[in-house]
């Protein structure tokens, strides 16, 4: 059985006045069915549009796309927008980053979540949703949902608006929901609440999570597998053990030693540089302008090595250049 989501060689480019932008790079990926991956990866690497590329929310004119994108076996790229119109909302959903953004302020949370439930096909007549969408909400623990389906979203706070997101996500029982750094508007505690009620819904639910984040620490208590970005490219993936184990490529290794530690083993080591200009990325490994390690070899495009159990990095250090200091750490 194919993966629930196949994502092969998607390369995106911007025609801006300056250039071409080529921000992905080759991207490929799955996700199984009922699994949770993360993509994780600094900020501007291509995590977030990736994401909407999927779903079909990419449409500016400049943009040129082109891989492969199989969604349960159905190609969606070449199947075109009406595909993806037909799956988002129904079989895949999405709980984007900031829901003060996400939800519209003119219409009430009830008449949001009834749309969503109605389109989605679960119900026909807007009472019928609206019982639907009552039942949602106690199922992301929120006692007084008569009081929340009547409020405007700026009337509530954005824990609770992040809760209905989740519950709009996850109403019309997805396949897969695509989570783009869900929690990261909200404080460290309700977004530790949020992310936990999010697992355990779709974990109830039978759904698969594409986790966009730059957050290890959330990687590694939500994640079964990770991918590593870098500057439109996968560097590296492995299941979450092994990635946090055994880290192979040095941008993961570096991203690892950023995290600061509250143990007292000394400070976090910041990654010096900063992600490229896509309209002139680097030749090669795109990570070589910052990498400790970079060799000639670095400026060719780098090999990927299965290194066994679903471990792959992109690094020429797979070869058998492996420098005492990037083993030991």
């Amino acid at each position: 059985m194919p993966p629930l989501l196949e994502i092969e060689n998607l390369h995106l480019k911007f025609k801006l006045y300056e250039g071409v932008s080529h921000v992905l790079n080759g991207v490929s990926l799955s996700v199984e069915r009922g699994t949770r991956v993360a993509i994780v990866g600094e900020s501007g690497c291509g995590k977030s549009v990736t994401a909407r590329i999927i779903l079909g929310l990419l449409q500016q004119r400049n943009a040129t796309i082109s891989g492969a994108i199989r969604f349960d076996g159905e190609e969606m790229l070449k199947n075109g927008r009406q595909l993806q119109r037909r799956l988002r909302g129904r079989r895949i959903s999405m709980i984007f980053q900031d829901p003060s953004a996400a939800l519209n302020p003119v219409f009430t949370v009830g008449d949001q979540l009834t749309t969503a439930i109605m389109r989605g096909g679960r119900a026909k007549k807007r009472k019928e949703a609206y019982v639907l969408a009552r039942e949602a909400l106690l199922q992301v623990h929120i006692t007084d949902p008569e009081r929340v389906l009547q409020s405007y979203p700026f009337q509530l706070s954005g824990g609770l608006n992040q809760r209905i997101l989740i519950t709009m996500a996850l109403v019309n029982r997805p396949d897969l929901v695509l989570a783009d750094e869900p929690g990261t508007a909200l404080d460290v505690t309700v977004q530790e609440q949020t992310l936990r009620l999010m697992k355990n819904l779709t974990q109830e639910a039978g759904a698969a999570v594409l986790l966009i984040t730059h957050n290890l620490g959330v990687v590694r208590e939500f994640a079964h597998r990770v991918y590593v970005m870098y500057a439109g490219s996968i560097v590296e993936e492995a299941d979450v053990a092994t990635l946090f184990r055994d880290p192979q490529h040095p941008y993961t290794r570096a991203l690892i030693a950023a995290v600061p530690r509250l143990t007292g083993a000394g400070l976090p080591k910041a990654i010096e540089g900063v992600v490229p200009d896509y309209t002139e990325p680097p030749v090669g490994c795109r990570f070589h302008p910052r990498c400790g390690f970079a060799r000639p070899e670095c400026k060719t495009k780098p090999p990927v090595a299965d290194l066994g159990g679903g471990h792959r990095v992109a690094c020429v250090l797979s070869q058998g250049i492996e420098p005492k200091e990037l083993v030991d750490g």
